[in-house]
């Protein structure tokens, strides 16, 4: 006797699931700030049209305002992630040192951490705040000032302690402007996967900013720079 056919169950009509619809509107969230971080250092923010950022997801070109109001607003998010980013990974860096590690052991993890950040996997977004700072709008400007301050904080102890050994000869609030101004300038030349690694490329920077190790052998060591782990 033929088994009969169970009726085709029909197909449920609107929106999917609210846990899948959520999951599938973060997803093309963060595939439209990877994208734009990605774009806006190539392009330029001014290069880069709302329909770039669109197509590079495989989106409709009005598509990305149903995330965001503005390019305007998906630029803040970049550099507001980028600047999470940063911080999280420098407290990272300092957690994983020695208890008692020396001032210039602090410097080396954060120069190589800062190393990291410009030229590491999510390398597209400090960039993008270095280089199109001025297209935020003056209260973004002023928020992301108040994160770089508090990034750039945790070296101040580390090179008040280098000066005070005499290691560091420039005054420490000048040296950090010339520090980071030259780490910075890295994004322009240094080549990923070229010649120097950037573990070398960390021995020569403080080669060239601190006195040799042997200048500085028997030097008292300092507190950690910065509260470490996990905020």
């Amino acid at each position: 006797m033929p088994t009969s056919l169970a009726p085709d169950t029909p197909k449920k009509r609107g929106r999917p699931p609210k846990q899948r619809a959520d999951l599938d509107e973060g997803n093309r969230r963060r595939q439209l700030i990877e994208a734009a971080a990605r774009l806006f250092r190539a392009k330029g923010f001014e290069g880069t049209s709302t329909r770039d950022i669109a197509a590079a997801v495989g989106m409709r070109s009005g598509s990305p305002f149903y995330h965001f109001e503005s390019k305007n607003a998906l630029l803040h998010v970049v550099v507001q992630e980028g600047m999470a980013f940063a911080t999280q990974s420098q407290k990272d860096a300092l957690a994983a040192l020695p208890q008692g590690a020396s001032a210039r052991e602090q410097l080396s993890s954060l120069v190589r951490q800062h190393f990291e950040v410009l030229h590491g996997p999510r390398a597209d977004f400090i960039p993008v705040m270095l280089y199109e700072w001025r297209s935020l709008t003056p209260a973004q400007r002023q928020e992301i000032a108040a994160l770089t301050d508090a990034y750039e904080a945790c070296w101040t102890p580390v090179l008040d302690a280098l000066h005070g050994q005499g290691v560091l000869r420039a005054a420490p609030a000048t040296a950090r402007l010339f520090i980071l101004g030259a780490l910075n300038w890295s994004v322009q030349w240094f080549k990923p996967g070229g010649a120097r690694s950037l573990d070398e490329l960390t021995d020569q920077a403080l080669a060239l900013f601190l006195a040799s190790p042997a200048q500085s052998a028997g030097a008292p060591r300092t507190q950690r720079s910065c509260p470490s782990g996990r905020a």
